[in-house]
């Protein structure tokens, strides 16, 4: 404070008006922010992140000091999520007692019953000793602002897959669910996904509102730090058997070749890459009469180091599963099972005839998928005016595939905005409408097989895609062999994406605003290199030349980045912000009518299309983007 003074005396002298004005927003700034730190210091009960803070203070240490108290996390629809560590810009104890306090006065405005009915709280596995931060630690904080509240809550005793919590708010009839997790990302993060009383993920106004209320408590109510008062309280319930019991019991209801699972000869290797999979998996196989999958030991315990992978995310491909397929090699086995940290994703791997390994894509996992779901859901229900009622979704960066399977078998598809919230959401107002959701998946591996999970579940994805393998297997097919039937029956649907790293969101603002102006004001591009564009979907703006009032149907977000060309050659290309990482994805894909379908010259055309969109669109050496490290 006294050096701040020092400068403030002399910068007259040395600096003109505006520069002066300039630097005492600095220095008031400068102020502020220490003032934020000093109170944090004085409310937060926890002497590892007060110390750390006294610590940076006395150092001076400006520029960490801006990173911990510059900016409060942002509670959006996918809750928060962000490092765990020092400060209001970090999940630790206070953040996660305030974000509480905010949600539970929420709750109670939208919920007369709250008292009676109460929410569900879980976790994952992940921990961060130098803040004493742990997704355990914080649920139980969690817990205890219920608790103290008179709210009832059903705290998971020990780590769950996240498609537990919105499973227990529907299966209990909850008002909410909240899963401390970080799904896979890096492992210093960590994060709060909450969902609604309808179990699917909440969409706006919930997120403002929450927000708002969170502002309005951030002082910890008393007996906010104490956990310890949980223990033994009549409010306090464990729902770990019951639940699981439940889960396994619905689950069970999707074994359609129980017999076949008995007797298959198809040997499968699990890893739940130091995450919360590894038991689950090993009941669902049981659920199903199959012999439990070969673990990949190294993997197999929840470890918050993530030791053996550098990034925990099987949706990275054969990086992530390089032991896995060391496992299976020695085993004979010929599929590979892939679970994120908190098993809501699952990547499928399989053995070629040549000894390679095949990482199928999330688009082509979801192909074989609802391809299997409509054939034993066909199965069993031989009137045909049932398929009236047969719903199928997908979000709007995934593939079409489900779109084409659709046309052909007379059942409905629907294309969401991105993310399983929308899926969710959707699903629950069709299922409310009597209609039948049989399947819904995103592109990043997330698959909602079981509409009795109102989002991505990896636990049921796991067995009905080994399931899907021991069936093929007793027609003497494999996985890549099926989808490719699948494309010749249905058409060619070829599909890439990845993704550039930025760090900094006016680097990501002036390139997506680049696009809109890209011909003069107001213009956006005519054409990518060679390749025509017939068609823009701006979901930031709100613009869509493809309908008359030139105004876009699905719901647009001023707070995201997403832009969608459509080419004259049948190519359809997304670029879009990520709402957890700090990346600029793309989706690109070609689709072909049934019959005349050239695969190798649709993943030709497709490669040069992508290359044009990185070289024209993206301009990496403009925006100094760095690329998806292979």
């Amino acid at each position: 404070m006294y050096r701040a003074f020092q400068i403030y005396t002399l910068f007259p002298y040395r600096l003109n008006y505006c520069e002066s004005f300039f630097f005492i927003f600095q220095i008031f700034y400068s102020v502020i922010q220490l003032a934020v730190s000093v109170v944090y210091i004085s409310v937060s009960q926890n002497p590892l992140t007060s110390e750390s803070v006294k610590q940076l203070i006395a150092d001076g240490n400006k520029e960490e000091l801006e990173k911990c108290f510059g900016a409060r996390m942002e509670f959006g629809t996918a809750g928060l999520r962000a490092a765990m560590g020092t400060g209001i810009s970090h999940m630790n104890d206070l953040t996660i007692i305030q974000t509480t306090q905010g949600f539970c006065r929420y709750l109670e405005k939208q919920f007369s019953d709250l008292k009676q009915r109460g929410v569900v709280i879980s976790f994952d596995a992940r921990a961060h000793p130098p803040s004493g931060g742990s997704s355990r630690r914080f649920a139980r904080l969690a817990a205890t602002t219920f608790i103290t509240q008179g709210i009832p809550v059903y705290l998971f005793s020990g780590i769950t897959p996240t498609p537990f919590v919105p499973y227990t708010v529907s299966h209990l009839k909850l008002c909410a669910g909240i899963m401390i997790t970080a799904s896979h990302n890096p492992k210093q993060d960590n994060g709060y996904k909450v969902y609604w009383d309808n179990g699917a993920q909440i969409t706006s106004p919930h997120d403002k509102g929450i927000s708002r209320a969170i502002e309005e408590n951030l002082e910890p109510w008393p007996q906010a730090w104490d956990d310890s008062l949980i223990n033994g309280s009549p409010l306090l319930h464990d729902p770990s058997a019951s639940i699981n019991k439940s889960y396994f019991e619905d689950l069970k209801k999707y074994c359609f070749h129980r017999n076949v699972n008995r007797e298959t000869k198809v040997k499968f290797v699990h890893t739940s890459v130091h995450g919360v999979g590894h038991d689950f998996v090993q009941s669902a196989f049981k659920a199903f009469d199959f012999v439990p999958p070969e673990a990949v030991p190294e993997q197999k315990d929840p470890d918050p180091e993530f030791p053996t992978v550098k990034y925990p995310n099987p949706e990275e491909g054969k990086g992530v599963l390089t032991l896995s397929f060391a496992l299976a090699d020695k085993t004979k086995a010929r599929i590979v099972l892939a679970n994120d940290p908190d098993a809501d994703r699952l990547a499928v791997a399989e053995k070629q005839d040549s000894g390679e390994w095949r990482v199928f894509s999330g688009n082509e996992l979801g192909a074989l998928l609802g391809w299997w779901l409509f054939t034993s859901w066909k199965e069993k229900n031989q009137d045909h005016s049932a398929l009236k009622d047969l719903y199928m979704l997908s979000s709007t960066v995934s593939s079409k595939i489900l779109r084409a399977i659709a046309l052909k078998e007379g059942f409905h598809f629907e294309e969401t905005l991105t993310g399983f919230k929308w899926m969710g959401n959707r699903a629950k107002q069709l299922i409310d409408q009597g209609k039948n959701v049989l399947f819904a998946f995103e592109e990043a591996i997330g698959y909602m097989c079981c509409p009795f999970v109102l989002d991505k579940d990896g636990v049921s994805a796991a067995v009905i895609s080994a399931e899907l393998a021991s069936f093929l297997a007793t027609k003497n097919l494999s996985l890549s062999q099926q989808l490719k039937a699948i494309y010749v029956e249905y058409g060619y649907h070829i599909t890439k994406a990845s993704y550039f790293i930025c760090h900094d969101q006016g680097t990501i603002k002036k390139l997506f605003e680049n696009l809109r102006n890209y011909d003069g004001k107001n213009n956006y591009p005519k054409t990518c290199g060679r390749f025509e564009i017939s068609g823009i979907r701006d979901l930031t703006t709100g613009y869509d030349d493809s309908q008359p009032d030139k105004k876009a149907v699905l719901p647009t977000s001023k707070s995201s980045q997403m832009i969608t060309f459509t080419f004259a050659n049948g190519g359809v290309a997304t670029m879009r912000t990520s709402g957890t990482e700090p990346k600029i994805k793309y989706y690109s894909e070609l689709c072909a009518p049934p019959g005349n379908s050239d695969p190798e010259q649709l993943k030709k055309e497709l490669n040069e299309l992508v290359s044009a969109i990185e070289e024209h669109f993206f301009q990496p050496q403009k925006y100094n983007l760095q690329p998806k490290a292979e």
